[in-house]
Order: structure tokens, then C-alpha cells, then sequence
């Protein structure tokens, strides 16, 4: 039986083009009735367009579907929440997606190249969420869907605003999960590799030609869907390649708190990064239960 979203209301964010506008197209292919927020800008954040969101809202409404546009700036988030609420009374899903790049390497960033990247990918991301999460636990139910990188997960050269951005929102994400665990509130990070207008300043154009948004969008869809368990999860996407990723964490050495040097350190360094007996932990309880381990602390 198909995935249904009848009569859940989604929000997608940056659903003007590429990514956010396969996801809002397949949302409303499936019965929701979508929020298409688009400010309209350039890739790198200047400008303004509302007819971006509107032709987005004209598609869905042709092939059968509702939606309404927005042209909201992410960092108005309340605004792009409000619009949900009084034109569907509700809000369901929200899909954290709009994003611009500013890329240049650190020593020559300048500040409006950082800041800029922060308030369209992890500020916009706050408000919209900020703005959603009350009405969410107050219903019992909510999903939400965050969009990071491999250049978050990993860091990528050129790309410091962007990937301490885009790793951020994974913390971002974790702690709604957590504090929306027992309210049926659910919340993961997708990375997705599609191509797109900012996907085109890094690929050529053979290689954006295999990545389509398309391929990001059904995982985007299960992972809002009530059906749906997972939350606090991260999962690389494109291409048909899903996975998920986890933190690994070795070991480790264990000193006398009351006093070890760097030269401890060192003589231990090769057990410090020894993964051979890894553990995944999970929350930070387990980081806790780790240090207790320490057999300094149990003599």
C-alpha cells in the first residue's frame, strides 16, 4: 500500500528549486497539503522572487494537489509557520531544505561570507523549527527533516561557513528527537548528493545528470511519514544509494585523573586509535558510562 499523506499539512523550506522542489511535488503527489517556501534569492543568498514558490504551487495544484506559497526569508521562520497554520490549520512535517553557498577558503572568508551561510542554513533551520515544535508536541505527533552534507559530516576544503553549518543541524536535529521523543515528535538528518543549482559550482555536468533530486526525495518522504520509527538518525542519499551513518568510537586509554602527562599520551596514542573493538554510542549518557570505566576512578 502507497505512502499516504492525506490530510498532513508539510512545510518545505527552499522548495523553489532542485531538491526542495522534488521533495514539495512528491509530498503533494501523496496527498499533503504543502507549504512551498521560497524566498527567491540567488545561490549565494541576494535577491528576492516570489514567483519561484508560485510556479512550484502551480504544478502540484495542476497535477491535483493543495499548496500554498510562501516567500518568506527562513529567518522568519514563525512567518512560514503561521502561513501552515492559518491556511491549513495545522502543521505536520516540516522539511528543513533551503540553503545558499558563499564558498572560499578560511583566510578568505570574511564575515558577511560566515554569517550569511549561518542564517539561511542554521539559524533559518532554528526558527522554522522553533516556530513548529510547540504546536507538534501540543497534537502528538511531528516529523521533521534536516539537511546536512558529506561536507558537514566530513568538512570540505573552501567550505568552512557551510560545513560547521551543516553539522550543526545535526545537533540540531539530534536534540529534537530527544526532547520530542515522548510527545511523538520525531526529527532526522538527511546528506543528500543531487544535483542543483548550488550542486553545479563543485560537479560538472555529467555528473549532475546521474545525481537528480528525485532519488533524495522518496527517503525525505518515509522519513516524515507516520509509519516511520527512526528518529536522531543520519543518512547519506543519492544516486539510489541510501545509508545511514553512525558515530564509532574506540576504546581508548585510561589515565590517573589525578595526574598524567602529554608523554602518557603519547605512549598510548596507538591505543587511543585503536578501533579494532569499537563501540556506537548514542547519547551522551554513554560518554558518561565510558569515563566510569575508568579503573583510576573505581580504586
Amino acid at each position: 500500500m502507497a505512502l499516504d499523506f492525506t490530510d498532513k499539512v508539510v512545510v518545505v523550506t527552499g522548495a523553489g528549486n532542485g531538491l526542495g522542489k522534488s521533495h514539495a511535488l512528491l509530498f503533494g503527489a501523496r496527498g499533503a497539503k504543502v507549504v512551498v517556501n521560497d524566498l527567491g534569492g540567488s545561490g549565494s543568498g541576494e535577491g528576492s522572487d516570489a514567483s519561484v514558490a508560485d510556479g512550484v504551487v502551480a504544478e502540484i495544484k495542476a497535477s491535483g494537489g493543495d499548496a500554498v506559497a510562501n516567500p518568506d526569508s527562513v529567518t522568519d521562520g514563525d512567518k512560514i509557520i503561521q502561513c501552515a497554520l492559518d491556511t491549513f490549520g495545522r502543521v505536520d512535517v516540516v522539511v528543513n531544505n533551503a540553503g545558499i553557498l558563499r564558498d572560499k577558503s578560511l583566510h578568505k572568508m570574511s564575515d558577511d561570507d560566515w554569517d550569511m551561510v549561518y542564517e539561511v542554513h542554521l539559524r533559518g533551520a532554528y526558527k522554522v523549527s522553533r516556530a513548529a515544535f510547540p504546536h507538534m508536541r501540543d497534537q502528538g505527533y511531528g516529523r521533521f527533516v534536516m539537511t546536512t552534507s558529506a561536507a558537514g559530516i566530513y568538512g570540505n576544503f573552501g567550505q568552512a561557513n557551510y560545513s560547521a553549518c551543516k553539522l550543526a543541524l545535526h545537533g540540531l536535529s539530534q536534540t529534537i528527537a530527544a526532547e520530542g521523543r515522548a510527545k511523538g515528535v520525531k526529527s532526522n538528518t538527511i546528506a543528500p548528493i543531487a544535483a542543483s543549482r548550488l550542486m553545479g559550482t563543485v560537479m560538472d555536468e555529467d555528473a549532475m545528470k546521474l545525481l537528480r533530486p528525485e532519488s533524495v526525495s522518496p527517503l525525505v518522504a518515509y522519513l516524515s511519514h507516520d509509519s516511520c520509527d527512526a528518529t536522531g538518525g543520519l543518512f547519506e542519499v543519492g544516486a539510489g544509494w541510501i545509508s545511514r551513518v553512525r558515530w564509532e568510537r574506540s576504546q581508548g586509554a585510561f589515565f590517573d585523573p589525578a595526574g598524567f602527562s602529554p608523554d602518557d599520551v603519547e605512549a598510548a596514542w596507538e591505543q587511543i586509535n585503536d578501533f579494532s573493538d569499537a563501540t556506537h554510542p548514542t547519547s551522551p549518557a554513554d560518554t558518561f558510562r565510558a569515563i566510569q570505566a575508568n579503573p583510576h576512578l573505581n580504586g
